[in-house]
């Protein structure tokens, strides 16, 4: 049974930075594009973050020049380094990962709290 579990979540002020992980447990990971979800409160769930299984990024416009995304095969995880937080960043973040040749394959993590208070 393939599982992703996320850490690092949490409440920091404005300016602050966090580092969330994602790490799948039951199926190869590195064979998987790997994308960080987040759904703010009466908003859509919206992609932040991917890379693809050759390391190939993409984010978000808010988020370009903040957040960065990057992957460890070795420790089958994805990260999510968030620096200059504000408050438009809190939300529930979802680690995600699908196959890179069956779409279909896709799997989520439970979802983790990230919160910028002052």
């Amino acid at each position: 049974q393939v599982q992703l579990a996320e850490f690092g979540g949490g409440t920091v002020q404005p300016g602050e930075w966090l580092r969330l992980s994602c790490v799948m447990s039951g199926s190869s990971f590195p064979a998987y594009i790997m994308n960080w979800y987040r759904q703010a409160p009466g908003k859509q769930r919206e992609v932040v973050a991917t890379i693809t299984n050759d390391r190939s990024t993409s984010y978000l416009d808010s988020v370009k020049g903040r957040f960065t995304i990057f992957r460890d095969n070795f420790k089958n995880t994805v990260y999510l380094q968030m620096n200059n937080l504000n408050v438009e960043d809190t939300a529930v973040y979802y680690c995600n990962g699908r196959h890179w040749n069956r779409p279909s394959v896709d799997y989520w993590g439970e979802g983790i709290q990230v919160t910028i208070a002052s």
